[in-house]
């Protein structure tokens, strides 16, 4: 269960589970969850000869846009303490935040690609210094006691400050798992229903409305719906003539 460092205020309309209630409104947060699966791109043990490795037995990494390999498995590491899965549903990791990053980083967020490559290299060498082994090989309670130590700039290497870098990756994570999908995060709307968001609707009735979270969620993406497609395509088509290269 996620710990609010700063803030234990309860405010209305916010998930019953604490973790997830803390997140929304908290500007620090470290995750304290049970030990979840080995990182992704780990080669499971094939059940077979020694001297053969089943093709089935090999997890197929998605491609990454700017991330390296270790730097994704790092930032999922820390993605899931940040915003864990635990009782009440899944968490960062299985909304796919990273990848939502790495296309961040790739396109409208490529300033802080910098930052990540230095955060991300400056996290994996103090947990080598200190726990022999790189982050996301760590137990959850000493990835969190880490994650604290780069919050309260106990951690060197950072640019600017490990504090700047943890509020960047927290609310970078936040983005991954509440966006809409259409920008890579939020797999399977697994954050819309986290906080009980039913969903874009052009039009809501008065019924829909008295509902209100208790409305059925239909699980669209506002680039579902022909209205916002349109408005999107007429917005590059401006963005174009206008000779800019900046997109969301």
């Amino acid at each position: 269960m996620a710990k609010d460092i700063n803030n234990n205020n309860k405010a209305e309309h916010e998930p019953s589970n604490p973790s997830r209630r803390n997140l929304l409104k908290s500007a620090g947060i470290v995750g304290a969850a049970a030990v979840g699966s080995v990182a992704t791109g780990n080669v499971i043990a094939a059940e077979a000869a020694p001297t053969r490795v089943s093709t089935a037995s090999i997890t197929v990494r998605e491609a990454l846009e700017v991330l390296t390999a270790e730097e994704a498995d790092t930032l999922e590491a820390i993605c899931d303490c940040l915003i864990p899965s635990d009782d009440n549903g899944p968490g960062a990791k299985e909304a796919r935040a990273v990848h939502y990053i790495d296309r961040a980083l790739a396109s409208h967020n490529s300033a802080s690609r910098h930052n990540y490559m230095v955060g991300l290299s400056a996290i994996n060498d103090f947990a080598r210094q200190t726990r022999n082994k790189p982050f996301y090989q760590l137990l959850k309670d000493q990835q969190n006691s880490i994650l604290l130590a780069v919050q309260t700039n106990k951690v060197p290497g950072f640019a600017p400050s490990g504090s700047g870098f943890f509020n960047l990756l927290r609310n970078h994570t936040i983005d991954g798992t509440f966006c809409d999908p259409y920008y890579g995060g939020n797999q399977g709307f697994v954050g819309w229903d986290m906080v009980r968001y039913p969903g874009i609707r052009l039009g809501a009735s008065e019924t829909d409305i008295s509902k209100g979270a208790e409305l059925e969620p239909n699980h669209q993406s506002a680039y579902d719906h022909s209205t916002y497609t349109k408005m999107a395509s007429n917005m590059r088509g401006d963005t174009n003539s206008a000779g800019s290269s900046d997109h969301a």
